[in-house]
């Protein structure tokens, strides 16, 4: 599998980046792995990167992003946060990901049975975790309706990958820019822990 070079990254459209993901993933359901040679990888990264994505994603440890797409190294930027929540350091990576570094495409990559999510259901109140959780309370509010149930919580991490596509979009001029030009797409996913499967929204 080749390795991402400045000519190959500019090839892609915002489209085919995305075509790229969908394929990257059903080789990994289907347990059927491009061959790659990392440490060539990182020998050939090691002057220079050209990223084609940029994943905000879940800290979850079962939703690696380069694994649940069948990537090797040099090939996605990867920007983990509880939650796949948007603040001014995710923003300020992603504008760098794809203005300065040219990607082509945000996935804001949620997932099934979400830790953060369900604790922002459950009005969990904690250190640090009580200011992270405060940015899914709007998902939450749109869509929670009595008790936190296994369905709603889905339904919330749905709307809360929403939100935060809607706050990338209100809150950097820059990628909204680029996304009104079509150099960037900027979409939504969700990872079933239980299948492996992403699915695009």
């Amino acid at each position: 599998m080749e390795t991402f070079t400045k000519e190959l990254q500019s090839s892609l459209s915002p489209q085919d980046a995305i075509d790229r993901l969908k394929a990257g993933n059903k080789r990994f359901v289907a347990n059927k792995g491009l061959e790659r040679d990392l440490l060539t990888q990182v020998n050939i990264t090691s002057g220079g990167q050209y990223p084609f994505a940029a994943l905000l994603s879940c800290i979850d440890s079962r939703v690696p992003g380069e694994m649940v797409f069948d990537e090797g190294i040099g090939s996605v930027f990867n920007v983990r946060v509880a939650g796949n929540v948007v603040n001014e350091d995710v923003l300020g990576s992603l504008e760098y990901s794809c203005k300065v570094a040219g990607s082509k495409v945000i996935v804001v990559l949620g997932h099934t049975k979400c830790g953060a999510v369900t604790a922002a259901c459950q009005h969990v109140e904690l250190g640090n975790i009580t200011h992270l959780l405060s940015k899914i309370k709007p998902a939450v509010d749109q869509v929670l309706e009595g008790e936190a149930d296994p369905d709603t919580i889905e339904k919330v991490a749905l709307r809360n990958i929403e939100v935060s596509i809607e706050r990338i979009r209100a809150e950097s001029p820059i990628l909204a820019e680029m996304e009104s030009n079509g150099e960037i797409a900027i979409v939504g996913a969700v990872y079933d822990v239980a299948s492996g499967v992403v699915c695009f929204m």
